[in-house]
């Protein structure tokens, strides 16, 4: 006789946790988070105030499965989490080192654990460029040989109700049956804009920080920049600028080709993806749609779907804008999270083991 996988049973380990977003969004859906692992001691402090675990300041590589599998109870149903730092797929990067196998090794290490593991359930999210190559190729078909059914796609976040037009690659493997991530429908996702998310936040200067929330910071502009900004329009580009204020780069033939760049966002427009850098002007369209100034942290966390009062940093500590920065790009949005957790839950509550 076979009894039902219990959805109270379901624990997760996250493997480059970051700062927490997969993790937290995760618990939301009711996943119990066991651990999280990550090379960057500035994730300590946000994933255990956030997510309430343990934090590990590990390098993944040099991980032992020994270590992973001891975070779990002896009778869950275990899920293991990551996603390796996307860098290491990027088009840039690939075209700069195409010999070089050490971009890889991340990638291989989250295999390795995976395998010699062996959890009922495995999902890595990642960048969409991962899934053309070979070595991904070769972890599904690991996943595949180690006896699980295994589902991946790229995901358009903006049909899940995020205010960001993000598209991931997602993975989803299971040794309880085939699985797979539930619909832009059944998620029902409120579909939301710019505004929806950002708009609700108080009016700052360029360089100015909130007095109610150190994280509603905005970069100082210089004076051409400054310029630039008032000269733009919403979901314009640098085409509507006067003449004396389009950048070299962008006059030349190799340059035209990124209109987004020195760009204010859309009230009612999802916003591009978000960076590392999503608080500098010049880094893409993160200017913010009313105000001279590119979009603050606070709002940059608010895009990536952490909830308001997700805290980075200690209360009174100083703020390093480019650590938080990073914190907040490269973490796995809490919506996208969300539906992850969700798949999986509805995964669990249909499966059955002797």
């Amino acid at each position: 006789m076979k009894k039902r996988v219990r959805r109270k049973s379901l624990e997760s380990v996250d493997l480059f946790c970051g700062a927490g977003g997969l993790s937290y969004g995760l618990s939301l859906e009711g996943i119990a988070i066991r651990a999280g692992f990550d090379l960057d001691p500035a994730c300590e402090w946000p994933y255990e105030r956030n997510v309430s675990a343990p934090f590990h300041c590990r390098d993944v590589e040099h991980l032992k499965a020994s270590e992973v599998a001891s975070q779990f109870s002896r009778r869950a149903v275990r899920l293991l989490a990551g996603c390796a730092p996307c860098q290491k797929f990027s088009s840039y990067t690939q075209k700069k080192s195409s010999g070089d196998r050490n971009r890889w090794r991340l990638l291989e290490s989250f295999r390795r654990i995976a395998v010699e593991v062996s959890p009922e359930l495995i999902t890595m999210e990642n960048v969409p460029g991962l899934a053309r190559h070979q070595r991904f190729e070769a972890f599904v078909k690991a996943l595949k040989l180690a006896g699980y059914s295994v589902w991946y796609d790229v995901v358009e976040c903006a049909k899940y109700g995020m205010p960001q037009s993000r598209k991931r690659l997602v993975v989803l493997a299971s040794k309880l049956g085939s699985i797979e991530i539930v619909s832009p429908q059944n998620f029902a996702g409120k579909d939301l804009t710019v505004e929806d998310a950002i708009s609700h936040l108080p009016a700052i200067r360029a360089g100015e920080a909130h007095r109610s929330d150190s994280l509603h910071r905005s970069s100082a502009l210089s004076d051409e920049n400054m310029r630039r900004i008032r000269a733009s329009r919403q979901a314009g580009t640098w085409r509507d600028w006067p003449k004396d204020l389009v950048l070299p780069c962008h006059k030349k033939k190799s340059g035209s080709g990124y209109p987004s760049i020195y760009g204010r966002m859309s009230w009612s427009e999802k916003a591009p993806t978000i960076t590392t850098l999503a608080y500098n002007y010049g880094s893409g369209r993160f200017g913010h749609p009313s105000q001279d100034r590119a979009i603050s942290l606070r709002e940059a966390a608010l895009l990536q779907t952490f909830p308001s009062d997700y805290a980075f940093v200690p209360p009174g500590s100083a703020i390093n804008v480019r650590v938080v920065g990073r914190l907040i790009g490269n973490a796995v949005p809490v919506t996208l999270a969300r539906v992850i957790g969700r798949s999986v839950v509805a995964h669990i509550e249909n499966a059955s083991t002797p």
